[in-house]
């Protein structure tokens, strides 16, 4: 079977080589100025998240979305309620540092930098580029580079999203100090999604960790059904561009646990 993952990861090899020949990593350092972990103090301070992704394309579905442009989609989820935004660097999602960059431009909502790291460079890199966060794939790396990822992340005033997939990922990020714990509900072989898998694992988590449910919600019930689950939040991308109205269905997910209370 094609494992998507292991093709991104060979070609993020060749994509940081380049971008070092591009932009030496001694430039890269200079210009990391420290963050002020914008997505922690924004995210401590709410009932529910919704980490709100502008994404164009999907590496098993191909493109989503044709009507809106990522500091459109940007644009949309911060006037409709989301409380920080995810924006693709990688080519397979049509994510570029361009689209980044412009996207820190207008607006003050914590970003999430979405890659797949696997060189420190990117996180310095990130920061440059202005991230609050960046996300640490936990089946990418070794134990050794997790932690040495999420102190270098801390380090430069950003928080770091640890992503898993399984049991075995999750054991991996619980023995780092990691705050935010990314469940995510996409099969990494086969890119197909069920919310079932946070479910899952959530019991297993335990107290003290900051947990963010990915990919895989479809609706406001979806949403509601995790955060009665226990989780703190999610990061929804197809969910949103693939709505018929972009603007509703983030109101829909960023006002979810408003909604529960008043109908309680």
């Amino acid at each position: 079977m094609k494992n998507i993952l292991a093709e991104i990861v060979e070609k993020k090899k060749d994509i940081v080589a380049a971008a070092k020949k591009n932009l030496p990593f001694d430039e890269v350092k200079r210009a990391a100025r420290p963050g002020r972990f914008g997505l922690s103090h924004r995210v401590r301070g709410e009932e529910w998240s919704l980490i709100a992704e502008c994404k164009l394309q999907s590496p098993a579905k191909g493109r989503l979305c044709r009507t809106y442009s990522v500091t459109e989609l940007a644009k949309i989820y911060e006037e409709n309620g989301a409380s920080a935004l995810s924006v693709h660097t990688d080519p397979h999602f049509l994510g570029s540092n361009e689209d980044f960059a412009e996207v820190r431009k207008m607006t003050g909502l914590p970003m999430l930098r979405k890659d797949f790291i696997i060189d420190e460079y990117q996180i310095y890199e990130a920061r440059m580029l202005g991230a609050d966060a960046v996300l640490l794939i936990a089946r990418i790396l070794s134990p050794r580079q997790l932690m040495e990822f999420l102190y270098l992340t801390w380090g430069l005033g950003m928080d770091a999203l640890v992503e898993v997939h399984d049991e075995a990922d999750l054991k991996m990020a619980l023995d780092t100090p990691a705050e935010f714990i990314g469940v995510n509900n996409r099969n990494l072989t086969t890119f197909t999604t069920s919310i079932e898998n946070t479910m899952a694992l959530l019991p297993k988590i335990g107290e003290g960790r900051t947990i963010i449910s990915e990919s895989g919600v479809q609706s406001a019930e979806d949403a509601e059904r995790l955060r009665e689950a226990g989780c703190d939040g999610i990061l929804v991308g197809e969910g949103l561009v693939t709505a018929p109205s972009v603007a509703q269905m983030t109101q829909r997910l960023s006002f979810i646990a408003t909604a529960t209370t008043k109908s309680a």
